[in-house]
């Protein structure tokens, strides 16, 4: 176990990070994913898209919530490009107010956008619609008992209390299991996706 806040991201040495606050352990994750060679990461997420792209054909998604990626999240816009092609109704999640649950717009790879008041991306015209079926959720760190640890916000916590509650396909680079208490809000994602294992 590493509990040096200094994380790396080794492939080839992958054992869960070891505790420390939650506060911290997100500094070293944010830091070990942006030290990620570009490279690297790019091989990563074209292996996220395919086996994305696999999972939603095999459970016959026909609407997905995606995320637009954030300090060096996995980007699978190739994938939303390839699931829009097939006839998935794509969506992107919108901070309406804070302390609130996300909201979703409507979304199309290539439309024009904007960004929000947090530095988002989100659709120039936005078309609300109910939350989807299936949600991408992206993970800063996640524990093998499939919770996510995200930027604090709890910004898709409260939208995962809320019915009726979508299927969760979290989005992680394997390296960023780690070890963590879950919290009172906390909920256990339905599966975690990463460039080489589907939890």
């Amino acid at each position: 176990m590493n509990s040096d806040p200094r994380i790396t991201c080794d492939p080839a040495a992958r054992p869960p990070i070891a505790p420390q606050d939650k506060a911290g352990l997100r500094k070293a994750l944010l830091a070990a994913r942006r030290a990620l060679p570009e490279t690297t990461r790019a091989g990563w997420d074209a292996a996220i898209a395919r086996r994305l792209l696999d999972w939603c054909a095999q459970e016959n998604v026909t609407e997905l919530g995606v995320y637009w990626p954030l300090h060096g999240e996995p980007d699978l816009h190739g994938a939303y490009a390839q699931l829009d092609a097939r006839g998935v109704k794509l969506c992107l999640p919108v901070v309406l107010e804070k302390h609130a649950p996300l909201a979703f717009s409507n979304w199309r790879p290539g439309e024009a956008m904007v960004k929000d008041g947090m530095g988002v991306a989100v659709p120039a015209q936005l078309r609300l619609r109910p939350a989807p079926t299936t949600l991408l959720v992206p993970c800063l760190g996640f524990s093998l008992e499939r919770f996510r640890l995200g930027y604090g916000g709890g910004y898709y916590d409260r939208t995962l209390a809320q019915a009726p509650r979508p299927r969760t396909l979290g989005i992680a680079y394997a390296c960023l299991a780690a070890h963590f208490a879950s919290g009172e809000y906390d909920i256990a994602l339905d599966h975690i996706m990463t460039e080489g294992d589907l939890f």
